[in-house]
């Protein structure tokens, strides 16, 4: 015979429980991500910007080593030919670069040729089946 304490202490009570348990570890869980995500791109941030300021100053150090081979070669020659000289061969690197990272990018071109392949297998399946 039921009493008022097994009432209480039933399955519906104890599940109810068990759901806001479940709940209440799910939110805390999901917090715990939100907090390590922040803490995370934060040095991610921290880590780009860092590689940018090296970028540019690779960048400065990359035209003073081109300043300094015109200066090395205007010790031979007229300073205005070394200057000519070192475009040309900044011009020729620019060159090879640009052609290198277009051939890259042509290759690299995102066409998803087997989904387009089973398309057209598909659609032709589908009007051979059309016909019969």
């Amino acid at each position: 015979m039921p009493t008022r304490e097994t009432e209480t202490n039933g399955v519906g009570p104890a599940a109810k429980q068990v759901a806001e348990h479940a709940s209440s570890l799910a939110r805390l869980e999901l917090e715990l991500a939100v907090l390590e995500l922040k803490k995370k791109v934060a040095r991610l941030g921290i880590g780009i910007a860092l590689g940018v300021g090296g970028l540019v100053f690779a960048l400065f150090a990359l035209g003073f080593a081109f300043a300094t081979i015109a200066a090395a070669l205007a010790t031979a020659m007229s300073t205005w030919l070394a200057l000519l000289i070192t475009t040309g061969i900044l011009f020729g690197l620019a060159a090879v670069l640009a052609g290198v990272a277009l051939g890259l990018i042509r290759k690299a071109t995102p066409v998803p040729e087997q989904a387009i392949a089973e398309a057209r297998r598909t659609t032709e399946a589908l009007k051979s089946d059309a016909r019969t």
